[in-house]
This record gives structure tokens, C-alpha cells and sequence, in this order.
């Protein structure tokens, strides 16, 4: 068997709110046709009947700024509801997060209290799902398990990674660059989940991380790995291997067209945008009329203008909110 793991990421361009890293982790019999067997995977959800629209697909297609949640939802749910029924062949809504805090566990996120934002309460109180029935989900569960088995492939594991401004800065503040703190972040959860299956073969599958192109010294400390051969590095592909780990890592442009990297995309994005819905809500309690934000340069400027009163009347230290670049 073959372990993949396919990793993206959501709010790396942001001022406020975090920076989002998933990765979800597949079982596959053989490394040697990864590539085939979920191009195939992808065709197939792409047009069977009984899914309506592909449950996973590049969050920037499914997902557009005030268009509502609902597409993202039930694919991020589906898959953790397939994630967490290896004991059964029955999906069932218990399967399904209840609220943020359940959802945060089952995604393995761990915040410690210094960092944590003011608005993580309001998060993890958050009633999940928020815009798809869990009946829908349950179907959809239904579906998938009966097209996974014919690709060959298993979902077994969606993990998250989530940096508030207060930790992001901190990174920063130790002497990494915004990239370099992407690229670790990546890495260390890829290197989690490749825990998972210790002696079997694995396969990373990243999205490029900005205009980055070399990323040996990177896997090789973040795998430590004394031994690192870099098979590509073109402007659109980026490719390693660690000999002693049976481990190969690709960086490629446009890697949300793949399944895997697809899926850590749109588990990024909507853990993004519970965390901004609940950062809005906090801030708009306290100060009602104040419009709220994605947390992109210009509009986040923009809200801590606007926020400046209520913001100086909180006390808040400037680096717990405001992620600098």
C-alpha cells in the first residue's frame, strides 16, 4: 500500500484573521499510477448523477465571496464523515461535527491560550454544519463510499493546521519570511500524517507555495531526512525524494486540480471562513455598525480604521490581531 498525502492552504495573503493549512491523507495500492487513478477519480465525481455537483473540486470554483458556504460544507463533511466510519459500512450523522470545537478536534487543531484569538470561543461554540442539512451529508457519504472502492483509493485521515496573527508573527519575529513560515507550517503537517503509515510508501503532493522554487533544505529538515535528491525543479514542478523514508514530495503549479490537493483547499477555506464569520461577529457585538471583513490588505485597513475606538477600548496588543507581511 501507499500512503498520499495532498496539502494547500487558506489566508496566506491576509492581514487579519489566520493563516489555514490542510492536508487530507489516501491509501492507495501502488504509487506508480497515483497520478491516473484520481485523474480518474476526478472525472468520475465530476459527472456522477448521484453526487449532484463534485463534493471536491479547487475551493476557488466552488467557493466565491458571498455565495455561501454550502458547496464547501458538504465536501469538507462528507470526507470526515468517511473519515471517521472505519468501523462501520453505515454513514450516519454522528460521524458529522456538531459545533466548531468538535470540528477542530476531528481536524487535529490545538491552539494554545496565548495565542488563541479573542473571537475562538465564538468559534468553537459555532453550530456545524452551517449551511447544508446533515441529512444531505449522510447521502452524500452514501455515494462516495461506493465510488472510492472502484478507484482503488480510502480517505483516511483530514488534518488542519491553524496560525492566529499572535503565533504567524511570532514565526516571523524568530527570523522566518512569510514563505518560509507556508512551507514550514506545510511541511511539519505533512510530516504528521506521514507518521501514520511509518513503513509504507508515501507520496506529498503540495501546491506551489508562491513564486518558491527550491524546497530541499526544507524537506530535508522537516522530514529529517540526512539525504535529499531533487528529481525536478522547472518553473511549474518541483519534485524530491528521500531515499531512506520510500518518501517522494512534488510542488507543482495548479496542484488544487488534483483530489487530495483539492480537498486540503476547500477544508482550508472553510475553516478560513468560520474563523472570519466568527471574528466579525465578535468585533460587530462590540461594536455594532462596524462592517465586516475577509481580512484581505486593502479591506483590512480599511476595518481597523473603522475598528480603531473599540479596538483602543480592548487594549489588545497589536500583533494578536494584525498578521504582519
Amino acid at each position: 500500500m501507499t500512503l498520499l498525502i495532498g496539502t494547500d492552504e487558506a489566508g496566506y495573503g491576509p492581514n487579519l484573521g489566520p493563516l489555514v493549512v490542510a492536508a487530507s491523507a489516501w491509501r492507495l495500492p501502488t504509487a506508480d499510477d497515483a497520478a491516473d487513478r484520481f485523474a480518474r477519480l476526478s472525472a468520475e465525481i465530476g459527472t456522477a448523477a448521484a453526487l449532484g455537483q463534485p463534493p471536491w473540486a479547487d475551493s476557488k470554483q466552488l467557493y466565491k465571496p458571498g455565495g455561501g458556504l454550502g458547496a464547501l460544507e458538504r465536501g469538507v463533511l462528507a470526507a470526515l464523515a468517511s473519515t471517521g466510519q472505519a468501523s462501520t459500512t453505515q454513514p450516519t450523522s454522528r460521524a458529522i461535527p456538531s459545533d466548531g470545537a468538535a470540528l477542530s478536534a476531528r481536524l487535529g487543531i490545538e491552539i494554545p491560550v496565548a495565542s488563541a484569538p479573542p473571537e475562538w470561543p465564538r468559534l468553537m461554540a459555532m453550530s456545524i454544519p452551517v449551511a447544508v442539512s446533515s441529512e444531505s451529508l449522510v447521502a452524500l457519504d452514501a455515494a462516495i463510499a461506493t465510488i472510492l472502492p472502484r478507484h482503488g483509493v480510502q480517505l483516511v485521515a483530514v488534518a488542519c493546521r491553524l496560525l492566529p496573527p499572535a503565533a504567524f508573527n511570532a514565526l516571523l519575529d524568530s527570523g522566518l519570511n512569510k514563505s518560509d513560515i507556508l512551507s514550514k507550517t506545510t511541511l511539519e503537517l505533512a510530516a504528521d500524517l506521514r507518521r501514520m503509515a511509518p513503513g509504507e510508501p508515501a507520496i506529498v503532493w503540495c501546491d506551489r507555495h508562491g513564486g518558491r522554487k527550491s524546497y530541499a533544505a526544507l524537506v530535508g529538515r522537516h522530514f529529517a531526512a540526512p539525504l535529499v535528491r531533487t528529481l525536478v525543479e522547472t518553473a511549474a514542478t518541483s519534485v524530491y525524494e528521500i531515499p531512506a523514508e520510500g518518501l517522494r514530495i512534488e510542488f507543482t503549479v495548479g496542484g488544487e486540480a488534483r483530489v487530495p490537493v483539492a480537498l486540503s483547499s476547500m477544508t482550508a477555506k472553510y475553516l478560513r471562513e468560520l474563523a472570519m464569520t466568527a471574528f466579525n461577529a465578535h468585533w460587530t457585538a462590540l461594536a455594532p455598525g462596524l462592517r465586516a471583513t475577509a481580512g484581505y490588505p486593502l479591506d483590512a485597513r480599511r476595518w481597523r480604521e473603522e475598528a480603531a475606538a473599540v479596538l483602543a477600548r480592548c487594549g489588545l496588543p497589536p500583533d494578536s490581531l494584525w498578521r504582519r507581511a
